[in-house]
């Protein structure tokens, strides 16, 4: 490789690992918000919150910017960030979160993941507590990469933040995307990151967690095979698992999830076509 295209692909590399999502202010959605960075001082780092909760922050271009994951919970209207440099330098960005429709969608699976018993209810709790900790994690790390290629090849649906009823009860959001593939289809890591947990888990099936750094979590779920350990590096391309029908779903496919700073956002606002 010549010196030119060297450098080139370095400047490329740095851009695509700056690269921010789509400004979507919505529930469900993404607050990219432009931080100002010291006098005298623009590489010191701003520890940026929302509700408490760290903030995916990152420099672009000489400023920082806070990459805030909203709640499908959030109401519609102003909100903030809390900006903290040191005990002297703090102080709040204010956004406003927008307006945002999802539809219903009306599901029918089998009665034991619907009306569950004692025993499958302590199970769901129990896998749920490792399922938020895994959610949760916050790992600091400089160089985070927002931009995603597709986890696997097929068809996606549009149905983040559905309502759902399954058998006619109401249940959570949709908070994921789903991804139509046949069983035993590889599923690759969208970007490189840490292998956080792994399990199988009542609603999920054999599930696996990518940490990416500063509270970017991705989820992939109702696997057939995982194919990856906590705990391990693991690079884009590199296979974790295999599509399957585990846990609560009504045919093999992949439910894939993105989140920031503890909240399930809309996948569709990392990866392209």
């Amino acid at each position: 490789m010549s010196r030119i295209w060297l450098v080139a692909y370095c400047l490329l590399a740095t851009a695509l690992a700056h690269a921010m999502p789509l400004h979507s202010p919505r529930p469900g959605g993404i607050a990219v918000l432009e931080i100002e960075a010291q006098a005298g001082q623009p590489d010191v780092k701003p520890e940026v919150s929302f509700h408490g909760t760290p903030v995916l922050t990152v420099q672009s271009a000489g400023s920082w910017f806070a990459i805030v994951g909203i709640p499908l919970t959030q109401d519609p209207g102003d909100a903030d960030i809390s900006v903290d440099y040191d005990a002297t330098v703090n102080y709040d960005v204010n956004f406003t979160v927008l307006e945002h429709a999802y539809r219903e969608q009306h599901l029918k699976v089998k009665k034991n993941y619907v009306d569950l018993s004692e025993q499958q209810l302590n199970r769901v709790k129990s896998d749920r507590e490792i399922i938020d900790s895994a959610l949760q994690n916050f790992r600091d790390s400089r160089e985070v990469t927002t931009t995603l290629v597709a986890p696997v090849t097929g068809p996606r649906s549009s149905s983040f933040g559905l309502r759902r009823f399954f058998n006619g009860q109401p249940r959570s959001p949709h908070s994921g995307m789903d991804i139509a593939a046949t069983t035993g289809t590889a599923v690759i890591a969208p970007a490189d990151g840490i292998v956080g947990t792994t399990g199988d888990f009542y609603f999920n099936g054999n599930t696996v967690f990518i940490d990416h750094g500063q509270g970017f979590v991705t989820m992939y779920c109702h696997l057939s095979e995982i194919m990856a350990s906590e705990g391990q590096a693991i690079s884009q391309g590199q296979p974790i698992g295999k599509v399957g029908a585990t846990g609560r779903v009504t045919g093999a496919h992949l439910h894939f999830g993105t989140y920031l700073n503890g909240n399930a956002v809309d996948p569709a606002l990392f990866i392209g076509n």
